[in-house]
């Protein structure tokens, strides 16, 4: 290869690489406003409801569709369907695209739609299983079963919304569907508060229902928001039955195996769940532990959805035209570089989560009815599944590689194997009942951690390596400057100790000083050790940045 083919191929590449950091960069951004709108609902909910019956039985109702939508919609559905519609825009016409996705938009409508009505009629069988603690608490069985009727129709609507964000990504658009989940947290907050608090009274629907109508509100806001664009990009739907289509059929048979191979996090936490609900705490009796789990989720899904996900959504597209035009290189890069990049954006944001994630969610959520003793115990579970961060983000990389590949056994395969391994652990191991709910969560990242790495083995062999060495380099660099920074943050929390007395003011000059202080730091560690993928997050935050404020002037 001549000097000039090789330039062009090292440009292609950084072309590529800076493209889908620019469009993980749009897509966190949108996924930022997501996280904070969903932790102003998160805050709401906390602060009316604490940490009771109420809350444990709105979250178990909510987690039922909630799961189906991760292993469905939003996993199984999306791994399968973009790498297809990717091939199909690529190598046919757009006209066959457009057919293909009206196809599995009319059989997530029939399929789903079926699914959903069985949801409603079996609510009392499902709660039973998943929470059969909840029989120990009068009335709280009832209330997760008429939530679960309420909020299982949320499942069609974040189907079809995941399908019209596969399509929107394929085209290159970013930003809306990632703004579509702060839609939904937004219209489920609002109108829940005005269905159960305003409306409630006069219609006989309690303050916590009213919140499940809102989740069904702000999952239509969801799927409509995106519309539009779908419109603007030439993507009409018509009701088409074809169940005959090759297509279709492809992506039923990648959907089965693909459901499993991203099950394991999401089963993971349900299963976990299920022991949450039957630990009697020593302060709280049987109320509790679900919520606590729930919320310390809830804070870790934070910098998982604006690095891994943001991440894992705009690489998807980009490895799936390198695998559909047979250029490997260029896969092994994009795939290399992409997961640099979330190891630099999440190893030190599961440290920040271990050192002061009690001031976090003190500063958020303590108040009302959620009280210093939920913090500690939501502080204890997050600690836990912060270890984990790093796996679970390596995983919304490393499983839609292997459907780009058209590989969707061996992902089913680990997951279901991290599923076992889990819940051996959390049945057989002391740590579910010593630990309480902390030990479940610690069960949960453990598994996550050990699925990463061996997806990442086995992509390694299956593609002849992904550029190891250099990705070895750059995580070794992050942890040291990883570390410089948690001493940081372990220096501004003692000082801010030692200065103000426990309380809400503590928690804020916590946060005020360390924030800053632990940012910078690892700001100039990486920039002084020449962290390559720094330039890469630069480009990703500065691009959407500048059309920002080019917009505004």
């Amino acid at each position: 290869m001549s000097e000039t083919d090789r330039a062009g191929v090292a440009l292609r590449q950084r072309n590529t690489a800076e493209s889908v950091a620019r469009s993980a960069g749009i897509t966190s951004i949108a996924v930022l406003a997501s996280r904070v709108t969903g932790l102003a609902r998160e805050m709401a909910l906390a602060r009316l409801f604490g940490a009771g019956a109420a809350n444990d039985a709105f979250l178990l109702a909510f987690r039922i569709p909630n799961l189906t939508r991760d292993l469905f919609a939003e996993g199984a559905l999306s791994s399968a369907f973009v790498p297809t519609f990717v091939e199909y825009l690529q190598k046919k016409s757009r006209a066959d695209a457009a057919y293909l996705a009206n196809l599995v938009a009319t059989a997530i409508i029939v399929i789903v739609g079926a699914v959903c009505l069985l949801g409603m009629a079996f609510a009392p069988q499902l709660v039973s299983t998943l929470a059969p603690g909840f029989h120990q608490v009068p009335g709280k069985f009832d209330m997760a079963v008429r939530m679960t009727r309420i909020m299982s129709p949320f499942l069609l609507l974040v189907a079809l919304a995941a399908q019209v964000m596969g399509i929107l990504n394929a085209c290159g658009r970013f930003a809306l569907p990632a703004l579509s989940s702060s839609m939904f947290n937004v219209g489920s907050l609002v109108c829940g508060l005005l269905i159960g608090r305003v409306f409630g009274p006069q219609i006989g629907i309690t303050p916590i229902e009213g919140m499940a109508w809102g989740v069904m509100c702000g999952g239509a806001l969801q799927l409509f928001a995106q519309v539009p664009s779908l419109v603007r990009e030439g993507f009409l739907f018509r009701p088409t039955l074809n169940f005959d289509h090759p297509g279709l059929i492809y992506i039923a048979k990648l959907m089965g195996p693909a459901i499993l191979g991203n099950a394991a996090v999401q089963i993971n936490v349900m299963v976990n769940s299920n022991f949450a609900s039957q630990i009697n705490d020593p302060v709280t009796g049987f109320n509790g532990p679900v919520t606590w789990l729930g919320c310390a989720f809830r804070f870790m899904q934070l910098p998982l959805g604006l690095f891994g996900v943001a991440i894992g959504g705009a690489t998807l597209p980009a490895i799936s035209r390198a695998a559909a035009n047979g250029d490997m290189d260029d896969f092994r890069r994009t795939l290399s570089q992409s997961l640099g990049l979330v190891f630099l954006l999440t190893i030190p944001s599961s440290a920040g989560l271990l050192v002061i994630g009690d001031a976090i969610i003190g500063s958020l959520f303590e108040g009302g009815q959620f009280r210093a003793y939920d913090t500690q115990q939501t502080a204890a579970a997050l600690a836990w599944f912060a270890a984990g961060l790093v796996g679970y983000a390596a995983l919304k990389i490393l499983v839609p590689a292997f459907y780009a590949l058209k590989d969707s056994k061996t992902p089913m395969y680990i997951s279901l194997a991290s599923i076992a391994t889990n819940y051996f652990i959390v049945s057989t191991m002391t740590g579910a009942t010593s630990f309480g709910h902390a030990g479940l969560a610690l069960s949960t990242a453990a598994v996550a951690i050990t699925g990463a790495l061996l997806q990442f083995a086995m992509l390694r062999h299956r593609v002849g390596g992904i550029y190891g060495r250099a990705l070895f380099s750059s995580v070794m660099k992050i942890t040291f400057a990883t570390a410089i920074m948690s001493f940081g943050i372990w220096g501004a929390e003692w000082l801010a100790t030692t200065w103000m007395p426990a309380g809400r003011g503590r928690y804020l000059l916590t946060l005020a000083m360390a924030l800053p202080t632990g940012v910078g730091l690892y700001y100039f560690v990486c920039r002084s050790l020449k962290i390559e993928e720094m330039d890469l997050a630069v480009t990703a935050l500065a691009k959407p940045l500048e059309r920002l404020r080019a917009r505004i002037r």
